[in-house]
């Protein structure tokens, strides 16, 4: 890959010094500056227009590929053979910077899918005659015994049969809580063990497990996503049948040569070609000054055209992290307050996520020290367990503390389940083996985001909530947010599924995620917009647009921006096109020879060019 990026950059380097020395050679010929033995054109000719004239000669040789090259090609021959240098110089400079910006929006090679490979464990632990042995990965067979141990990646899929821990399934699932998991549970090949050491037997290894799915499904759909034409060569056959028509046409009828030449020339779709780079690029340069990082040409030109905006929920709309949303106290004898205070110095120690929230949380919402724990102990996939000023603390799942016989009344259960129908996640606690009542924490919505996909709806654009949360939680959430539109429950494959069936019936679909898991939904949707800020490498990498600064707000002024785009190089195009027909008609009445026609070309390109450039300070005005 690195070798890729050297050898794009060396031939970037070659294409700016031959752009450097065609402009030179263009203007010393215009001026005839030293009165050189040979017309300096022939440098542009040479540098630049050769490479154009062998593209289009291996096109219809090998594919009958008729592109806008094959008619600047013509063009060129016949300048040089009537002795027109000048004018075959300036068509091949222009036709090159085209080339060149085209090139400069294309995205560089990318490491998405080997950055996923590398998630893969190359080593596993494998129990064989009661001793662990490390093994190549790849040598794990379905029926193995594996042990994992904390902090490791799970390198096959399986089903735990020894032990009990919480896993990181934000690989696979894109949720923001580790899930606890014990004998009996199913585990994912590239998710993270955190804390509990556990046995499983191997299901699914090599290229059927969950993670390696997950990488084909990224191929899959990168392949299948097409990629847009250039305007100039979508209409490339009939601009050079109408072209040799009228040249011919005008030969015939006129007997001058030197106007079926002009004709060629001024027929060459210059300004056309520079429509779409040029406003391409400068909407870029817009899109900039607005953290919003665009990695592939034509995302703006797609993005255009999406009827739906599909968006993950952790880490896309939310902030991808737990906090506290509620303390309920059950024990007359505690104030909600102090029983967080007794969850926090019990969780002091823990490093699990939750732990973690409930402690900053306290220190915010108090500014007070927290007590010191003794005998603190952490249980895997169940909680904790402390003794905070004199007090036994439990603070955990339902399972930990029915294991320790304390009974959670019923009135306890059915407000905890409120929370839990809400997406929470629960800690429950109890006090000298008293139920003493519970913290609920859950993944917080960005306070921009309601506003956000507000503005949104006034363009046209339907939202769409995608999300790895159950039923109940996802539908909470996108109330919350204001979506109508939602998937829970979805896996990778799930979200692809979902995002195909809609582009099947016509409605494209913009995917914004931040996650691995929503790597292959990125590719598959018409355009992927990935969290730049806290988002995964490998979802930048397989997104179209990165939002640099993870600033969702500006989402609207993207959609805004791409259909600005869109009109300008419509009006581009419209420009070139009718500039071309003047020049074609004077050129037909011989009021207007090759140098002339191709300056009029350069005038129409730096039409092209002023006008594209007034997107770099556009903006929408506010509704």
């Amino acid at each position: 890959m690195e070798q890729v990026l050297e050898l794009w950059k060396e031939e970037e380097k070659r294409n700016i010094l031959f752009l450097a020395v065609s402009l030179v050679s263009i203007v010393v010929s215009f001026f005839n500056i030293g009165n050189l033995p040979v017309d300096a054109a022939w440098a542009a000719i040479l540098l630049c227009g050769l490479p154009i004239i062998k593209g289009a000669v291996v096109g219809l040789v090998t594919e009958f590929d008729i592109k806008a090259d094959v008619l600047v090609s013509i063009a060129l021959i016949a300048s040089v053979i009537i002795g027109e240098t000048f004018a075959a110089g300036e068509i091949a400079f222009i036709m090159a910077i085209g080339a060149y910006l085209e090139e400069r929006t294309v995205a560089k090679a990318r490491a998405g899918i080997e950055k996923l490979v590398h998630l893969t464990p190359t080593t596993a632990r494998v129990i064989r005659n009661g001793e662990e042995v490390i093994v190549p990965a790849e040598q794990v067979k379905v029926g193995d015994i594996l042990r994992v141990l904390p902090g490791e990646t799970i390198a096959v899929d399986g089903v735990i049969i020894d032990g009990q821990t919480s896993v990181n399934q934000a690989v696979m699932t894109g949720e923001s809580l580790p899930v606890d998991k014990s004998a009996g549970d199913e585990v994912s090949s590239g998710t993270v063990n955190q804390f509990g050491s556990f046995d499983l037997k191997a299901t699914k290894v090599g290229e059927d497990s969950s993670l390696q799915r997950m990488i084909r499904l990224v191929q899959s759909a990168d392949a299948g996503k097409a990629k847009i034409v250039g305007i100039a060569d979508r209409w490339a056959t009939w601009i050079v049948a109408a072209a040799l028509a009228s040249a011919a046409a005008t030969w015939f009828i006129t007997g001058e040569i030197i106007r079926a030449v002009t004709i060629l020339v001024v027929f060459c779709p210059c300004a056309l070609v520079l429509a779409t780079p040029t406003a391409i690029m400068a909407g870029i340069g817009n899109a900039t000054k607005f953290g919003i990082l665009i990695r592939e040409g034509d995302a703006l030109e797609r993005l255009a055209k999406v009827k739906r905006l599909a968006f993950d929920k952790t880490g896309t709309l939310t902030y991808g992290r737990p906090d506290v949303e509620a303390v309920e106290s059950f024990d007359s004898a505690l104030t909600d307050e102090a029983l967080l205070g007794l969850a926090a110095s019990a969780e002091l120690r823990s490093e699990h996520p939750l732990g973690k929230a409930i402690v900053a949380h306290y220190k915010t919402v108090s500014g007070l020290s927290l007590q010191e724990a003794r005998d603190f102990q952490m249980i895997a996939g169940r909680g904790v367990s402390a003794v905070v000023g004199g007090r036994s603390i439990l603070a955990g799942n339902t399972e930990m503390l029915r294991e320790n016989s304390v009974s959670l009344p019923h009135t306890m259960m059915d407000k905890a389940d409120a929370y839990r129908n809400e997406g929470c996640a629960m800690i429950f606690i109890s006090v000298d083996g008293q139920a003493a009542g519970f913290i609920a924490l859950a993944d917080t919505l960005r306070p921009d985001a309601v506003n956000m996909l507000k503005n949104i709806e006034k363009t046209g654009v339907k939202s769409v909530l995608l999300t790895g949360d159950n039923g109940q939680a996802a539908a909470h959430m996108a109330k919350s947010a204001g979506i109508n539109e939602l998937h829970s429950d979805c896996l990778p494959e799930h979200k692809m599924a979902v995002i195909e069936q809609y582009q099947s019936r016509g409605d494209l679909v913009a995917m914004v995620g931040d996650g691995v898991n929503d790597a292959p939904a990125l590719k598959k949707a018409h355009v992927g917009i990935a969290m730049g800020g806290i988002g995964s490498d490998i979802a930048v990498d397989a997104a179209d647009i990165a939002l640099v600064g993870d600033e969702i707000k500006s989402i609207p002024h993207l959609l805004a921006l791409a259909r600005r785009t869109m009109n300008i190089i419509k009006l581009n195009m419209a420009l070139s096109l009718a500039l071309n027909f003047v020049a074609i008609v004077l050129a037909m009445a011989g009021l207007l020879g090759p140098v002339a026609g191709a300056l009029v070309h350069n005038a129409g390109s730096v039409a092209v060019i002023i006008n594209s450039s007034l997107l770099l300070r556009w903006k929408e005005h506010e509704k």
